[in-house]
């Protein structure tokens, strides 16, 4: 099997994807890339064009994108039990609840972190409507735990939504919500969790 390599920073969304690797005990090489001129180098735009962290290696597979690594990692390492299975009906629930934190969550916090208001016209374009659209549909979903996305077994996409929700209330400011509260007690149940939700 080939070595894992992780290309990242620790001040990135790289940080999730560690977390991930360590719950679920698999072996990787960290590289930290500093930001700027080390992720211009001619050697790593062959690994990720767009110059951003995370970028994982494994063997002749590249895969960047948070979501993506973390969805390409949980599926390679199936047996650790952090995806559903393939023919699980969970696995709906799993890639929705990914794909929006990935997508609409990101893109409304972005642009809500600028300071851009999107009037009624442009909220029709944009895949998340408002940010206060978004965050509620978020909130739906954590309601629907029980106590994980997928039910009684936290899974990687626990991981990559609980990093997200975790950064909101810990660094943003963003008060939680009761549902947001009770998640993040039910993910502090594992050790590496409970860690970081206690620096």
């Amino acid at each position: 099997m080939s070595e894992l390599v992780l290309f990242t920073n620790s001040m990135s969304r790289g940080n999730t994807v560690d977390l991930l690797l360590k719950m679920m005990g698999v072996p990787y090489k960290r590289i930290e890339v500093a930001y700027g001129a080390e992720m211009h180098t001619k050697e790593y735009l062959a690994i990720n064009p767009m110059a951003k962290v995370p970028a994982l290696v494994d063997g002749d597979v590249v895969v960047t994108e948070c979501a993506a690594i973390c969805l390409y990692l949980a599926d390679k390492f199936i047996e650790k039990g952090f995806a559903p299975a393939l023919n699980s009906p969970d696995r709906g629930a799993y890639y929705r609840w990914f794909l929006f934190t990935a997508g609409p969550i990101e893109s409304a916090f972005t642009v809500r972190d600028l300071g851009v208001e999107l009037n009624e016209e442009q909220q029709k374009s944009f895949g998340f409507g408002t940010y206060e659209r978004a965050m509620a549909a978020l909130n739906i979903g954590l309601e629907d735990a029980k106590p994980f996305i997928c039910g009684a077994n936290i899974t990687a996409v626990d991981v990559y939504v609980g990093s997200f929700v975790m950064f909101l209330i810990k660094y943003c400011g963003h008060t939680a919500t009761p549902a947001m509260q009770t998640y993040m007690d039910n993910l502090a149940t594992h050790p590496e969790i409970a860690a970081l939700l206690a620096m």
